[in-house]
């Protein structure tokens, strides 16, 4: 099984894992993190394949494992996962929009020792909560949380912030502390996937997110300790990037729905890599030797400014993905950092975003669903030509 490439460089263990189960989803979220071209991925691993993967990565020491997708309860073997992981020794964590989340699947999650269910809503009206995901889904939702809550799970939600409902901040505040929520994730959107293809709609201006910030601390302040919230500014707005998944190839590992590992949910966009897929390593493998994990861990990689940079330890060079999606080279300095010389590449766009009337003028909003992944990944007549 061997592969040509760089000498391994040995690390520490894969503490958190994220199993994408798969990447069908009921909803069609305009901010997905999906990969646009999920559907020209292979068949999704099988029930034996993903303990067998849960089993090795915990020989590692990974001691917490997300199951996620796309929606995981599209799957009917959810509850064998859960039920095999928490045996292992896993805290595990249900990532979900609650479609499928019926009061058997609860009681079966709690027999089988699920941890947590983190569920995701996208705005407090019933309105833009089923435009944003092109569904009717919102009384569903609204019912899963009550579910969550009746089964004496830790209320975590999560809303993803942006341009088109970040203006309702102190409505999805006051809907969290109706349902009772423990823990508000209030998430604003990261540029990859979908999301980067519908940026100049979602991409809020500087006063939007000042003004989102200042409602969240006073709310903080009022609610105390009955609720943990958490803030996440979107990269676009910071000066210093963020270290990629705490550093590539550290902490984090990703098995996506066809079994390819990966060190962080976008990376196999990135050109000149191919990550190996579990139907054919062990995870032991995959984590300390393959070359896609070892290709950007360390500095040796990195190019000026990022190498003699005295910050460098701080974010390690910042996000690979990002560095390729606004670069064209994942080697460069994450144009996010103001010390980058393509820093202004990302402040081109924020100052677009300070007038919302550009939206209007590009594309209209792409939805998440198979139909748009599949004319988005087809090559064009030009590509097909060339081939």
């Amino acid at each position: 099984m061997e592969q040509a490439g760089s000498e391994p460089r040995k690390t520490g263990s894969p503490l958190w894992v994220n199993a994408e189960i798969t990447y069908k989803c009921p909803l069609h979220c305009v901010f997905c993190y999906n990969p646009v071209d999920y559907t020209q991925f292979g068949p999704e691993l099988p029930t034996a394949d993903w303990l067998r993967v849960f089993r090795q990565a915990r020989e590692l020491g990974a001691v917490q494992l997300g199951i996620s997708g796309g929606e995981p309860l599209m799957r009917d073997d959810v509850e064998v996962m859960v039920a095999e992981a928490s045996a292992l020794g896993y805290y595990v964590n249900l990532i979900t929009s609650g479609v499928g989340l019926t009061e058997k699947r609860v009681a079966a999650f709690r027999h089988g020792g699920l941890g947590q269910i983190q569920l995701s809503f996208q705005d407090s009206t019933r309105e833009l909560n089923d435009f944003l995901t092109s569904t009717k889904t919102f009384e569903l939702k609204s019912k899963a949380a009550a579910l969550i809550k009746q089964y004496e799970y830790p209320m975590v939600l999560n809303v993803v912030l942006h341009r088109l409902n970040i203006d309702h901040i102190q409505q999805i505040l006051d809907m969290a502390l109706a349902m009772g929520a423990d823990h508000l994730e209030l998430a604003n959107t990261q540029y990859y996937a979908w999301a980067m293809l519908n940026r100049d709609h979602l991409l809020p201006s500087r006063e939007q997110l000042v003004r989102a910030e200042e409602i969240t601390n006073a709310f903080r302040k009022r609610v105390g300790k009955r609720m943990k919230i958490y803030f996440v500014v979107p990269d676009y707005y910071a000066d210093r990037p963020k270290k990629c998944m705490n550093g590539w190839g550290t902490t984090f590992l990703n098995v996506a729905a066809d079994g390819v590992a990966l060190p962080c949910h976008e990376a196999r966009m990135l050109p000149g890599l191919t990550f190996p897929n579990v139907r054919e390593h062990d995870i032991a493998w995959i984590w300390n030797e393959s070359p896609g994990f070892n290709r950007y861990r360390g500095d040796e990689w990195m190019k000026q400014p990022c190498r003699t940079c005295p910050e460098k330890e701080k974010d390690l060079g910042g996000c690979r993905c990002q560095a390729f999606m606004l670069t064209g080279d994942a080697a460069n300095a994450d144009p996010i950092c103001a010390l980058s010389p393509h820093h202004h590449v990302v402040t081109e766009v924020v100052d677009r975003a300070q007038n919302p009337e550009p939206a209007v003028k590009v594309h209209p909003i792409v939805f998440r669903d198979d139909r748009n992944s599949r004319r988005l990944s087809a090559p064009s007549k030009e590509t097909a030509a060339a081939e």
